[in-house]
């Protein structure tokens, strides 16, 4: 005989007063990442909650253009959250990266593209990988840039998109070098055209600063 079912009333359930909060901050971030799996997302996104690690969530909501209807690749935004869980190491493993990586629903074949073209071994420098990432956004060193400053920007939304020129210098350097037609005396040529007006603007440099230059 099949045992009774078993009735509860609402005294019996205790629900935890953090949980609706919990998940009103999960349905927020789910509705700004916009993830392609939501399954895989939310286990990712419970684990880093669990860990007190950084979440794999967008600041906000990026309007998909014409060709992101069936893309699922990397978009500004997502590099964004993977600097953010990524960028407080130097150095990052490639299982850390596959991690992150497929914990935001991006493309495994689109990550193995990366890492050949950076060349890197078991363990990869952050900044330039995500210099990589940033030429992935962008057909050109120059829109590779302007995506990094727009990324790596502390200035407040609407505000000039400005790093520090220390952290261009790195970037730009890696992706010139690793482009492979730039002679090094055009990398110093095009670095020194910027440091007048960078040293106006306190050591910072902004898209304005260096678009248009031809020898970049």
């Amino acid at each position: 005989m099949p045992p009774p079912e078993t009735m509860y009333c609402s005294q019996q359930i205790n629900i935890p007063p953090e949980l609706p909060d919990i998940l009103k901050q999960f349905t927020k971030a789910a509705i700004r990442t916009q993830p392609h799996d939501v399954l895989q997302w939310a286990a990712a996104y419970f684990l880093a909650l669990s860990k007190g690690e950084p979440l794999p969530v967008k600041d906000r909501l990026e309007m998909p253009v014409a060709t992101q209807k069936t893309d699922t690749g990397l978009t500004p935004g997502l590099l964004k959250v993977l600097h953010k869980q990524l960028s407080p190491k130097e150095t990052v493993t490639k299982e850390e990266l596959l991690k992150k990586w497929k914990g935001l629903c991006l493309p495994v074949e689109q990550l193995d593209t990366l890492l050949v073209l950076g060349n890197f071994d078991a363990q990869i420098n952050w900044m330039q990988f995500f210099a990589l990432g940033c030429s992935a956004l962008g057909g050109t060193i120059i829109s590779a840039l302007k995506h990094a400053c727009e990324i790596l920007t502390e200035e407040p939304e609407g505000a000039a998109a400005r790093i520090p020129f220390d952290t261009f210098v790195t970037l730009y350097t890696y992706l010139a070098q690793l482009d492979g037609d730039i002679p090094q005396d055009q990398i110093d040529s095009f670095l020194f055209s910027l440091q007048e007006s960078v040293e106006r603007q306190g050591g910072m440099v902004q898209p304005a600063n260096f678009i248009g230059l031809s020898s970049a």
